[in-house]
């Protein structure tokens, strides 16, 4: 089973190479379901002929996964997983993708591996609680004092999973604390605002123009995806 998915993996690589513009192999592996290996005979059978368990398992996966992913040229992106199990085998050109919370970042750069931030407390969408204060305070960077380690850390991204959203709520699901994520990521450090409240007016003008554009940005008072509290101007709600 081990040898089959990989055989299936490097012929689906090689098939969709050519349909992208940007060689990257974005996020080469999922959450690593162990219970399946042991409740299917026939991985049950191959993890014993190989004599691994089942994290042998998927490290085995997934660096083999990094090795023809790299052999075609792509960039690869792992979710953090792999680096909390097994950081030290991974290809020196992985990007990490740091989304269970903080602290992640900060060991990925230390061992000179680079880093995606997205935290899923702060810039995960559907966590309607999150308000957009919290999206716009949440730093990247923190405890990361390195200028070459900062380098390390190439972006952020703001993540919209669609398991309790459809066409009738996405907009406002994303729009406007999306808005406040993207500023904390563009912006330099000196220049963000200490308070987020100093934003309010300019995130309100936004969150107006966005609404005058057809796009059904949300109320920036209160948590993700409410309706206005009040009657009025956009640019009070």
């Amino acid at each position: 089973m081990i040898v089959c998915t990989h055989h299936w993996w490097s012929s689906y690589i090689a098939g969709v190479k050519g349909l992208h513009e940007k060689n990257v192999s974005t996020r080469i592996t999922w959450e690593n379901h162990s219970h399946t290996s042991t409740k299917t005979n026939s991985l049950t059978f191959r993890l014993q002929k190989h004599a691994l368990n089942e994290s042998e398992a998927y490290q085995y996966f997934v660096l083999r996964a990094q090795k023809i992913a790299l052999s075609y040229g792509y960039e690869i992106i792992n979710w953090e997983e792999t680096f909390n199990n097994f950081g030290d085998k991974l290809s020196r050109k992985t990007v990490v993708h740091n989304w269970l919370g903080g602290g992640v970042a900060e060991r990925v750069v230390a061992a000179g591996l680079r880093c995606i931030v997205s935290n899923q407390d702060k810039w995960y969408l559907h966590y309607l609680d999150t308000t957009w204060p919290e999206f716009y305070m949440n730093e990247p960077l923190t405890n990361i004092t390195n200028p070459k380690q900062q380098e390390l850390v190439i972006g952020g991204e703001v993540c919209m999973w669609g398991e309790q959203i459809d066409g009738s709520d996405i907009e406002q699901t994303i729009w406007p604390r999306a808005a406040a994520a993207a500023e904390r990521l563009w912006s330099p450090y000196d220049n963000l605002a200490k308070d987020p409240r100093q934003i309010t007016g300019r995130l309100a003008h936004f969150r107006c123009l966005l609404n005058q554009r057809g796009v059904a940005a949300a109320p920036l008072a209160g948590p993700g995806r409410v309706a206005p509290q009040d009657p009025g101007s956009c640019y009070m709600q």
